[in-house]
C-alpha cells in the first residue's frame, strides 16, 4: 500500500530515542522528509538524521527546541519555515513522565509534566494550524497519548495520565475546529513498551506488567510507529478526532 508521503515534510518532536527515533524511520522509510526534534544529547538526533540518509537515502534535519519553552517552540516552527515551504505533518511524541505518588507531588512537579506533555502540544499544534491555514493546505496532527489516559496507572503517574488526558480532549477539539480546512487531527495511545522512559519500572518487574497484556509481550516502538505512520498519510484523510488504541489488547474499546 503506498501511503503517499514521498514529497511530504514531517516534524517529530522528541525524535531523538524510543518512540519518537521509530516513527522518524518509519516516516522516511515511506519517503517523507523528517524533522527530528531534539532537547537533550544532539548527537541522538545527529545519528537519526544518518540512519535516514544511509538506510533511506533520505532528507532529515534535527532541530532543538524545549518543549516547555513557548519561544523556542515557535522559533523552531520559523527554522523549519526557512528550510521547507511547508510542514504536512506534525507528531507531538516528546513527552515527560517522572514518578510521584500525588501526595508527594509538588505543584511544581505537576505543572512541568502539564507544560511539556499538554501545553507544549497546544503550542505546535497552535503553530502548525496556523501555517496550515495561512498557505490554505491540508495536513496531518497525531498526538502521542498512553493508554493510561483512560485507565490510570499503579505506579505513580497521575500527572503524566492526566496529561495525556487532556490531551486526547484537545485532539478532539481541534480537530473539529480544523476540519474544514482538511486538517486531520488524531492521537494514538500506545500501551506498555520498552523505552528510555519506561525501561527501569517494566524490567524491574516483567511479570505484573505482561499479565496485564492479553497478547502477552510488551510492543515494540517500531509497531506503535507503524500506526502513526498510517496516521500521517493520505490513506487516513478520512480519519480525524479519533484516538486509536496500539496496546496489544489492554485497551479494548
Amino acid at each position: 500500500m503506498d501511503l503517499h508521503l514521498t514529497g511530504k515534510v514531517a516534524l517529530v518532536t522528541g525524535g531523538s530515542h524510543g518512540l519518537g527515533r521509530s516513527i522518524c524511520l518509519g516516516l522516511a522509510a515511506e519517503g517523507a522528509t523528517v524533522i527530528v526534534n531534539y532537547r537533550q544529547r544532539p548527537e541522538r538526533a545527529a545519528a537519526v538524521v544518518r540512519e535516514i540518509q544511509e538506510t533511506y537515502s533520505g532528507e532529515a534535519l534535527a532541530v532543538y527546541a524545549d518543549m516547555s519553552n513557548e519561544a523556542e517552540i515557535v522559533r523552531m516552527f520559523a527554522d523549519i519555515a526557512a528550510h521547507y515551504p511547508q510542514l504536512d505533518i506534525l507528531v507531538n511524541n516528546a513527552a515527560i513522565c517522572p514518578q510521584s505518588w500525588v501526595k508527594n507531588t509538588s505543584v511544581q512537579l505537576w505543572n512541568d509534566v502539564l507544560q511539556v506533555n499538554l501545553t507544549g502540544t497546544f503550542i505546535a499544534c497552535r503553530e502548525m494550524v496556523k501555517q496550515l491555514i495561512a498557505i490554505e493546505r491540508p495536513g496531518r496532527i497525531v498526538n502521542i497519548a498512553s493508554v493510561a489516559a483512560f485507565h490510570g496507572s499503579t505506579s505513580g503517574q497521575a500527572a503524566y495520565d492526566a496529561s495525556k488526558g487532556g490531551m486526547i480532549s484537545f485532539t478532539i477539539s481541534l480537530a473539529r475546529e480544523v476540519a474544514p480546512h482538511g486538517i486531520t487531527v488524531n492521537a494514538l495511545a500506545p500501551g506498555l513498551m520498552v523505552t528510555d522512559m519506561t525501561e527501569k519500572k517494566y524490567l524491574a518487574n516483567t511479570e505484573k506488567y505482561l499479565a496485564r497484556i492479553p497478547l502477552g509481550r510488551f510492543g515494540e516502538t517500531a509497531e506503535i510507529a507503524d500506526a502513526v505512520v498510517f496516521l500521517c498519510s493520505d490513506r487516513a484523510q478520512y480519519i480525524t478526532g479519533t484516538t486509536m488504541n496500539v496496546s496489544g489488547g489492554i485497551l479494548m474499546r
